[in-house]
């Protein structure tokens, strides 16, 4: 293949990606598990958001925070709009410190999601302090312990369809 033709060759629309990671994060976080595994489900829904929003900027912004955490807060009964805020302010600080930075690494994406992950749970623990929703401590940060783990094997399942 001619030099000239390889460079014109468009990448591949990520839509059908984007839509079979929601769906798969969807059923992977309301499969029925025990209640000793069921604290350590990682946060499928916010990492298929995070790594959207950070890999694919075009396609993927604050609308689909928002619609993806509203999306989450039905799957998972909690208040509506819950995990939609705690999506949109961080998918705003996410894109807002990372614009300069066009050439993310997988480190830099992982410090990025790594501190994205602690501030979503702890802001999911605060807000449900507030609400008077009583659970253990250790409930809140098992799930921020095994989605830091998860991260890498999601992150190489999509990476092919990164910008």
């Amino acid at each position: 293949m001619p030099i000239a033709k390889l460079a014109t060759k468009k990448p591949s629309d990520p839509l059908f990606p984007i839509i079979f990671s929601v769906i798969l994060a969807s059923v992977l976080t309301v499969y029925p598990l025990s209640y000793d595994l069921s604290g350590w489900r990682p946060a499928f829904m916010f990492m298929v958001m995070l790594f959207w929003v950070m890999c694919q900027p075009t396609w993927c912004g604050v609308w689909f925070a928002f619609g993806t955490g509203l999306f989450a807060d039905l799957l998972m009964d909690a208040p509506l709009g819950l995990n939609a805020l705690s999506f949109v302010c961080i998918t705003f600080f996410a894109r807002y410190f990372t614009r300069e930075r066009r050439i993310l690494t997988f480190a830099n994406i992982w410090v990025i999601a790594l501190l994205a992950i602690t501030v979503h749970i702890a802001f999911i623990f605060i807000l449900q302090v507030l609400w008077g929703v009583n659970f253990p401590l250790a409930r809140h940060w098992q799930p921020l312990l095994s989605t830091i783990l998860v991260w890498p094997v999601f992150y190489y399942m999509f990476k092919k369809w990164r910008i």
